[in-house]
């Protein structure tokens, strides 16, 4: 079979699967990867048989995978962990509840701790540490908890796109763009990604006092928690910290991988746990996200499949979208954009994102003969992040929150959750747009 057409079956159906299902998507990707090498696609067919050809398949899926950000994903990960069970997050949300001077102020400034704390940590984390303050607030008062959770998980996913360390799609887009911490801040003398999130996050978060300016009643007191240590935090800030001095470093002659100062963060992390409490240390080895790892590596694999000079699909994909948007870049913005919200919001955004960023990436170079323009790849970016807050299952954080409601007795509709969802995106999306076209076209 033409190694083009192969592909493509391959991937349409394992990307169906991802679409479809919400389990076992690191084994659907990987199963993807093995039918391309049974068929020969990642090799040109020089090999002489069938073992030359199988590790051929192995070396070449291996160089497909993006090691560094395997590592700022695999080290991150690891700190946020420890950073949870410090208790140091929740300690915070209880003092900004003491200060709240009604239930409504209380929420916003949950959601806005929410949505801090899903710069650095993974969403459905972010979730699981603050959902029960908002619910012991609910109960407390009688009051419905469906919107505050609806409001935690979809400020969860707002800051994810805003850092390197926030996201996949964001240590994706790094990988591909050769960003580093400091370039989501200021890129090319330009602000970057980061401000653009934050001017949508201010419309955003208007939205959610809309929704909540009706809760006027005085906040209870909240059962106080301890910190249990205060080095993870410790720890977090020094990994950041060394992110952005990265760059400086590598001017005075010293070159690290953002990937390799997240593993040796992560290490060491885990070193000080073992040190302290190794029954904690080891809960938190067996408890690790090793299916996200998997997946993440997966996506590469497969979708790197795309790009290979024999398949020619990334190119194909680029001749596509260039004739439909031509050189309008407002065209070409809201095209991305606007598709990337309407996808999102029912699929992972992750394998969309690895598939569509060389394209749009080969449009500012070859359409346009702007290389490097990151217009339109911050654009794919916020759309594919921000479009996920549009329906329940658009991302796992509202998976997880919708969970909890159930658990709690509360039924959510599709409809009542796009409800809250689609003003609060749209909120944030169109600004942040406009301030993209502003700085980048």
């Amino acid at each position: 079979m033409d190694p083009k057409y192969a592909t493509l079956i391959v991937f349409v159906l394992v990307y169906a699967f991802l679409a479809l299902s919400k389990k076992y998507r690191a084994r659907a990707l990987w199963i993807g990867v093995l039918v391309l090498a049974l068929l020969g696609v990642y090799v040109n067919g020089d090999e002489a048989n069938l073992v030359e050809r199988g590790v051929e398949s192995a070396r070449r899926v291996f160089l497909l995978i993006n090691w560094d950000v395997m590592g700022i994903f695999a080290g991150v990960l690891f700190v946020a962990e420890f950073f949870i069970l410090s208790r140091v997050p929740v300690v915070i949300s209880d003092w900004l509840v003491d200060r709240s001077r009604s239930v409504s102020q209380a929420m916003l400034f949950i959601c806005g701790l929410s949505s801090f704390v899903s710069i650095w940590v993974e969403n459905v984390a972010t979730v699981l540490i603050v959902a029960p303050l908002a619910l012991q607030v609910s109960r407390r008062l009688k009051l419905s908890p469906v919107p505050f959770l609806i409001g935690i998980a979809i400020t969860s996913n707002l800051q994810g796109t805003a850092t390197l360390v926030g996201d996949p799609p964001s240590m994706i887009l790094a990988g591909e763009m050769k960003l580093n911490f400091n370039d989501f801040f200021f890129f090319r003398g330009k602000p970057g990604i980061f401000f653009a999130v934050q001017i949508g996050a201010v419309f955003s978060f208007l939205v959610l006092w809309l929704f909540y300016r009706k809760y006027r009643q005085p906040p209870v007191e909240v059962e106080k928690e301890r910190v249990q240590s205060w080095m993870p935090t410790i720890l977090l800030a020094a990994l950041i910290a060394a992110l952005a001095v990265m760059p400086a470093l590598e001017r005075a002659g010293l070159t690290l991988s953002s990937g390799l100062i997240c593993c040796i963060f992560g290490v060491v992390t885990l070193i000080w746990s073992l040190v302290r409490n190794p029954a904690e240390a080891w809960e938190v080895v067996r408890n690790y996200d090793y299916r996200t790892v998997a997946f993440l590596a997966g996506v590469f694999a497969l979708v790197g499949a795309l790009g290979l000079e024999r398949v020619g699909l990334i190119e194909d994909f680029k001749d596509i979208i260039s004739g439909l948007i031509g050189q309008n870049r407002v065209l070409g913005l809201t095209v991305i954009v606007g598709f990337s919200l309407l996808l999102s919001a029912f699929i992972d955004n992750v394998p969309y994102i690895m598939a569509m960023l060389p394209v749009v990436l080969r449009i500012a170079e070859e359409s346009w003969g702007d290389p490097g323009n990151p217009l339109l790849a911050f654009g794919l970016l916020t759309g594919a992040c921000l479009g996920g807050n549009i329906t329940p299952i658009g991302a796992s954080a509202n998976v997880v929150a919708m969970g909890l409601l159930r658990r709690e007795g509360f039924l959510i509709s599709f409809w009542e959750f796009i409800r809250m969802g689609l003003p609060f995106t749209l909120a944030a999306t169109i600004p942040a747009a406009v301030f993209l076209w502003f700085v980048w076209s």
